[in-house]
C-alpha cells in the first residue's frame, strides 16, 4: 500500500487502519506500507504511476487534497493514469488554536482575518487540498480576498499539529478526526467545523454565521493498467474490510461517515470532484501564484 504522505496524516491513518480491517476480515494476511510525502501526494502518486503498473496487489490512498494539488500545481501524473477501487470515508473539517490563542471564539479568529488577512497563518495540508480550499470559502464568506491569505502547509499531519500546538501558525485546519485527541487533551481549542450538524460538540461555521460547509473524502486506487476482474477483485477486498467490525469501530473513532462507492461509479465521481475541485480553485484565484 503506498501512502503518499508522511506519517501522523488522514491518508495515512486511512490507510493503516483499512489495512487492520482486512487483515480483521481475513481478506489479506499481510500489508506492506510505503509512505512517500510531498507536494500534496503527487510525489507518491507519479512513484506508484511508475513502479506498480499492472500489479494486482498494489493500492494506493487518495482523495480530495490529491486532486486538489494536481490540478494547482499542473502535476505530470493525474487519477485518470490509476485504477479508481472504491471510495472510503467522508471527513468534515475543524478549525483549532492553540489553547492559549487570544482567539477564544470563530468570531475572534475571522475579525483578526478581516482586519488584516497576512497576521493570521492558516497550517494544514497541502495547497490546493482541502484545507487550502475551506480557508478560501472562509474568506470568500467573509469578503477578504483570497489572494491574501497567508496558508502554511505541511507534508503531514504530525508536522501540522506540532506547528499549530507549538503557535507557530494561529490556527489549524484539517479533518475532525485529526485533531481530536489533542482537543481532548487540552492543547488545542476547536472554534467550528464545516459540518451541517454539530460534531463532537463543535459549533458548525453556519450557525457562527458562516455560509460555508465542506466534506474531505479518502479514497483507495489499484495500480495503472490491472484487468477488470483484478480490479473488481480488490473492490471486493476493500468492501469485505469495510464491513468488518474493526472498520465500523474506527469510523466510530476518527469521527468518519462511511461513504463507499465502488467501481464505475466511483471512477465517474472522481471525475467530477476533478471538475468540481477545478471550479473552486479557479474561483479562489489561488493557481496563477504558483
Amino acid at each position: 500500500m503506498m501512502i503518499p504522505a508522511n506519517p501522523g496524516g488522514g491518508w495515512d491513518q486511512t490507510g493503516r487502519q483499512l489495512a487492520t480491517a482486512m487483515q480483521s476480515a481475513k481478506v489479506v494476511s499481510s500489508v506492506q506500507f510505503e509512505n512517500k510525502g510531498g507536494a500534496g501526494g503527487t510525489i507518491g502518486l507519479a512513484q506508484f504511476v511508475n513502479s506498480a503498473k499492472g500489479d494486482p496487489n498494489a493500492l494506493m490512498m487518495g482523495g480530495m487534497v490529491m486532486i486538489g494539488s494536481i490540478y494547482l500545481d499542473n502535476a505530470p501524473v493525474n487519477l485518470t493514469m490509476v485504477t479508481p477501487i472504491a471510495r472510503l470515508t467522508g471527513e468534515y473539517e475543524a478549525i483549532v488554536v492553540p489553547t492559549n490563542s487570544p482567539h477564544k471564539t470563530m468570531a475572534d479568529l475571522i475579525k483578526a482575518f478581516k482586519a488584516n488577512p497576512g497576521s493570521v497563518a492558516w497550517g494544514g495540508g497541502s495547497a490546493g487540498g482541502t484545507d487550502h480550499i475551506l480557508v478560501g470559502l472562509l474568506a470568500k464568506a467573509t469578503g477578504v480576498d483570497p489572494a491574501k491569505i497567508n496558508y502554511v502547509p505541511f507534508k503531514g499531519g504530525g508536522e501540522a499539529v506540532a506547528a499549530i500546538v507549538g503557535g507557530h501558525v494561529t490556527a489549524g485546519v484539517s479533518g475532525v478526526g485529526e485533531f481530536a485527541e489533542q482537543v481532548k487533551g487540552g492543547r488545542m481549542r476547536a472554534l467550528g467545523v464545516s459540518a451541517p450538524s454539530r460534531v463532537d460538540g463543535i459549533g458548525t461555521l453556519k450557525e457562527q454565521g458562516l455560509d460555508v460547509e465542506l466534506a474531505n473524502w479518502r479514497g483507495v486506487f489499484g495500480a495503472p493498467g490491472i484487468a477488470t476482474p483484478q480490479r473488481d477483485a480488490l473492490v471486493k477486498l476493500v468492501k469485505a474490510a469495510t464491513d468488518s467490525a474493526a472498520w465500523k469501530a474506527t469510523l466510530e473513532k476518527f469521527g468518519w461517515g462511511p461513504i463507499f462507492l465502488a467501481g464505475d461509479d466511483y471512477k465517474k465521481f472522481v471525475e467530477e470532484d476533478t471538475k468540481r475541485i477545478a471550479g473552486i480553485i479557479d474561483s479562489l484565484g489561488i493557481k496563477q501564484k504558483k
